[in-house]
Parts: structure tokens; sequence; C-alpha cells
């Protein structure tokens, strides 16, 4: 986990929302991502997504068999499906995501129906990942007030 929460402080230096992604296979890390969205004018660059997309690649096979993902963030419903069409074996997340989360939280995904169901733990980190989350959104509008304050300013004098 400590290795995904690196790659969400590289997506939160960038101004993307903190979540970071690896993928481990047979001891190895296969591939590491992070939340691109914003950077990359792609919807679909979740942490979870890039990291899928580089070992796919890797390895030459959409089937990431006896994988392990490693992501900071509790997926949200497109993840969670890629997730699943990808086979990878075991999705161990940190924070719960109470807004988008597909496992635990608002958008709850059955995998009773799934053509694959992947072993899933919650809660690896969540303090940890919890935070990084909070003090990036908290910057976030700390920031935006002063940009209005600053706006209000202009429009006054």
């Amino acid at each position: 986990m400590q290795l995904a929460l690196a790659e969400a402080r590289k997506a939160a230096a960038r101004g993307e929302v903190p979540v970071g992604a690896v993928l481990v296979q047979e001891g190895r890390v296969l591939a590491r991502g992070h939340n691109r969205p914003v950077s990359g004018s792609d919807p679909t660059a979740h942490a979870e997504i890039v990291a899928i997309r580089k070992a796919a690649r890797k390895l030459g096979n959409y089937r990431l068999t006896g994988s392990t993902l490693y992501v900071t963030v509790e997926p949200c419903p497109m993840c969670l499906g890629a997730i699943i069409q990808a086979r990878i074996r075991r999705l161990v997340y940190g924070a719960e995501d109470p807004k988008a989360g597909a496992v635990v939280s608002r958008l709850r995904f059955s995998l009773d129906q799934a053509n694959h169901r992947p072993e899933i733990s919650g809660g690896l980190g969540r303090d940890e990942c919890g935070q990084l989350l909070k003090d990036f959104f908290r910057q976030k509008r700390q920031g935006q007030k002063k940009c209005r304050m600053v706006e209000n300013r202009a429009t006054f004098k």
C-alpha cells in the first residue's frame, strides 16, 4: 500500500485527486498508476485503469489472473468493472469512498452474477489513505476561497 500511496502523492502534486494503484503478481510489481483524468483530458484515467492498462500491455494479455491490485481508495463502478474484466484475483483498498465507492459504500456493485469475483479486502492503510484525500480537498477549498476573495476585491475596485 505504501507504493500506492506514493502514486497518490504524485497525483496530488499534479492537482489530481490523490488516488494511487499498484498491480502485483507473484511478488513483483507489474504496474503502477495514479489519477490523471484532468491532466490527460480522459475521464477514464483513474489510477486503477492506468495500472491495469500498463500491466496488460506489459504482459500482452488483458487477463491479469493471479494478480493483486492495491489501491488507496475504494474503486468506483467503472474501475470495479475493469478489475472484473481483467480477472484480477484480489483487490485491496485503503479508504472507503462514501460518494462513489462501488464495493461497500454508495454505489454497491453486486458480484453475485459476475463472471469473475475477485477477493476483496478493505481498510489497509485506511487512516493514511483517507487523510491524504482530506488534506487535498481542504487545500483545494482554501485555494478556491482565496481566489474568490481576490475576484471580489477586483470586482469592487
